[in-house]
């Protein structure tokens, strides 16, 4: 091959896209106009950035219009190689008339893995009905401050939660044959002050420690094919130049054999936002020796500058094989360089007329399966998070209320269920006449039809972000109206300060955006019962509702099916079983922190600020009550540093409902060489009971799943006392469980156990 040729396969073009177009990636303003797909040709092309997910086509108008790109990109090059084309998938596959399933920060809210994994092969089976190889999802950043606007997008606040849940998406999406793309590696989410692109400040045992395992959990445990650079700097060295992250600790390290591709225009910042690349030659050259294979989304720095950069001796050739060996050898693992490689997606296989009016309307990708996995996911990662009236009663589920009254901007929203990555949102935002493609009941009508023999009225009240309350008149008559309100309040999912929740769209504060606070509180005042529902991206500080509300609901953007979803619980038809992936702040305006905090940052008497969420990591009400009982060792009290504690204890439900718990797993260690949290999550299983019944949960514990980073910066297993907490939340520990580690201090790697393995019967 040229060298034209190689580089060639080490860039996409972003057909379709413009400086003035929607953005739907930071700076895409300041792209160059892609050139025209004919005159790359000759030397071959490397990816097809997002042909469904830039402008709204008909999916088999799409598939068609793929195929012929893909019949062109073959023919037009001396080897016949096929692009590798990616797509969105963070909350389905983000096309036009595509299921839309609940955001990541709800899958960690199930706490479900392997619905999690069965929703990832179905999004993948989509993609590949169609003819696209790769998704960029998921996202494995652990929040760390939950102003950041891309908390929707995250699974969650703890790195075990957020490596499991993970593995599980990537299992199910590499199952379907697509390659499960890592991001953003690393550190993006621990930006300073929950800022967009924000540098960050942080030690290497919390990237050690916090940052990196999901990440390691993914690719051993997922077996993910490629990895997305972040676009932020840590400690002054941006993740696309840092060579001892993507290539020292990534493959030298862990021995990752895959791809490494570039967050969206993330080489070019080298130059233009980070500084430390003179010229789009310099910024490839760095990006290229840190190790990122390929630049996305369109032919820019690893063009005609990569080739000046090899010319001024900037780069070595070497460096390019090695990347180009990687592209292809992904290339020939799916298949598109065999020699009878049939560039007909199967969406149209077997058609016996490829033409735009044979296939308009045929290729369905929201089939009711879908739609039933969406539905299951939504709702098992609602949360009841209060459920008390003044004298202690439970609110919920109503029972058939005469009046209802749905006040609150998130009453009549269609989108409100949905995060950045959906294609109504993130799409179609740019396309204000554009049908969304599928049914999206607001909460008011899922209300009506729920509850059909009752009177339902909606009133908005205030707008999710305005300022003004000339509404409040109508929504507080309609309040004293009705026997009980359910205040749907929350987020709008935006980018780049188009929404309140979203890509670009950090808060200033955790405060209900707008004056949702100030009409929560007069719903409150008016002695109405009130239940509120949160349908936003991340959690929020609620005031007196906390503490007042007769009950709360949060749901994290729950994709087409969770309005239905929300109803079915209000009713009772559906039980609630969501556990928080992250804590609920008690304040707006305080420390953004997590339930991993080390003794010096909880509450004290040398501080006037009291960091203690109103709701914690892990906690969710059900339906029912549940008894833990008859804990029981199978090992002894002292257990080898290479050696497994075990333990089982009996749930039972000791209500009248079926209802499900959540048994969650806590390691703390009370005296490490190195400042430790509190506690950390090492293992959770969600147990269905009937009313009445009990079920045995047996648990597993390595000793490698206490390790942690040590003094000399590896990862050790150290002897000396454990303590487990068997809980139902990260403040609720039903059992405890001592043990002390014996033996010698012991050194582990990429291939120790990552947490505990709990299983029922």
């Amino acid at each position: 091959m040229t060298r034209e040729e190689k580089t060639a396969q080490l860039y996409g073009l972003w057909a379709g896209a413009s400086p003035e177009g929607g953005e739907v990636a930071p700076h895409q303003h300041d792209m160059q106009a892609p050139p025209a797909l004919d005159d790359l040709l000759p030397h071959g092309l490397g990816q097809l950035t997002r042909p469904f997910g830039t402008a709204p086509v008909d999916p088999g108008l799409g598939a068609l219009s793929l195929l012929r790109t893909q019949a062109r990109v073959i023919a037009g090059n001396r080897f016949g190689i096929p692009a590798l084309a990616h797509e969105e998938c963070l909350a389905g596959f983000a096309a036009w008339r595509a299921t839309t399933f609940p955001v990541p920060l709800a899958w960690g809210a199930s706490f479900d893995p392997d619905l999690v994994e069965r929703v990832g092969a179905a999004i993948g089976a989509s993609l590949r009905a169609v003819g696209v190889h790769q998704g960029l999802a998921p996202v494995l950043d652990v929040v760390r401050d939950l102003r950041w606007g891309r908390v929707e997008e995250t699974i969650g606040e703890d790195p075990y939660l957020v490596g499991r849940v993970g593995a599980a998406y990537v299992r199910g999406l590499e199952s379907a044959g697509i390659i499960a793309t890592l991001k953003h590696f690393a550190g993006y989410s621990a930006s300073r002050a929950g800022r967009n692109l924000a540098p960050v400040s942080m030690g290497p045992r919390e990237r050690a420690d916090i940052v990196l395992p999901p990440f390691e959990a993914a690719l051993r445990e997922g077996g993910a094919r490629s990895v997305m650079h972040a676009y932020t700097d840590t400690d002054g060295v941006p993740s696309a130049a840092d060579q001892a992250l993507l290539t020292g600790v990534l493959r030298e390290t862990w021995g990752f054999e895959g791809t490494v591709v570039a967050d969206y225009f993330g080489v070019a910042f080298l130059q233009s936002l980070h500084h430390v690349a003179a010229d789009r030659a310099e910024a490839a050259a760095l990006a290229l020796r840190a190790g990122v294979d390929v630049e996305l989304p369109t032919v820019d720095a690893y063009g005609a500058p990569l080739l000046a950069a090899l010319d001024a001796g900037l780069v070595d050739e070497a460096t390019v094989d090695l990347a180009v060996r990687r592209v292809l050898r992904q290339k020939a693992e799916l298949g598109l360089l065999d020699a009878d490689f049939d560039p007909v997606p199967p969406a149209l296989s077997g058609r016996a007329e490829l033409s735009p009016e044979a296939v308009r309307g045929t290729v369905d990708l929201d089939p009711p399966e879908h739609r039933e996995l969406s539905a299951r996911l939504a709702a098992e990662s609602l949360v009841l998070l209060r459920n008390a009236a003044p004298d202690g009663s439970p609110v919920l589920p109503l029972a058939a209320p005469r009046r209802i009254a749905v006040i609150g901007p998130q009453a009549g929203a269609p989108l409100a269920v949905l995060g950045c990555y959906a294609f109504p949102v993130h799409v179609g935002g740019a396309h204000p006449d554009l049908a969304p493609g599928i049914e999206l009941p607001t909460l008011y009508e899922a209300v009506a039809t729920e509850f059909a023999d009752s009177d339902v009225v909606a009133v908005a009240g205030c707008g999710i972000d305005t300022g003004g309350t000339e509404g409040f008149g109508a929504a507080l008559d309609a309040a004293r109206g009705a026997e009980v309100v359910i205040a749907a309040l929350g987020d709008r999912a935006g980018l780049f300060g188009r929404g309140t929740s979203g890509e670009g769209c950090d808060a200033p504060s955790l405060a209900l955006p707008g004056v949702q606070q100030e009409l929560l509180d007069a719903l409150l005042d008016t002695g109405t019962p009130v239940v509120g529902v949160l349908l936003a991206g991340r959690p929020y500080a609620l005031g007196r509702a906390a503490d007042e509300a007769g009950a709360l609901v949060q749901a994290f953007f729950p994709g087409q099916e969770g309005t239905r979803a929300i109803a079915a619980l209000l009713s009772g038809r559906a039980a609630p079983s969501g556990r928080l992936p992250v804590s609920v702040p008690r304040t707006p305006d305080g420390q953004p922190g997590t339930y991993l905090r080390a003794p010096l940052a909880g509450p004290s008497d040398v501080s006037a600020l009291d960091p203690s969420p109103a709701y914690p990591f892990g906690h969710g009400l059900a339906y029912t009550s549940f008894a833990w009982t008859d804990l029981t060792p199978a090992t002894p009290d002292e257990v080898p540093t290479d050696g497994t504690v075990r333990l089982a204890l009996t749930v039972t439900n000791t209500g009248g409902r079926a209802g499900t718990e959540v048994v969650q797993v806590y390691l703390h260690d009370p005296v490490a060489s190195v400042v430790q949290p509190e506690q950390r999550l090492i293992g959770a299983v969600r147990v269905p009971l009937a009313p009445g019944a009990s079920a045995r949960v047996h648990v597993e514990i390595p000793a490698d799943t206490a390790s942690f980073t040590g003094l000399a910066g590896r990862r050790v297993v150290e002897p000396g006392a454990l303590e487990f907490r068997l809980s139902a939340s990260s403040t609720d520990h039903r059992l405890r469980y001592g043990v002390r580690l014996t033996g010698p201090v012991r050194e582990v790697g990429y291939e120790r156990a990552r947490g505990a393995r709990l299983t029922v019967g």
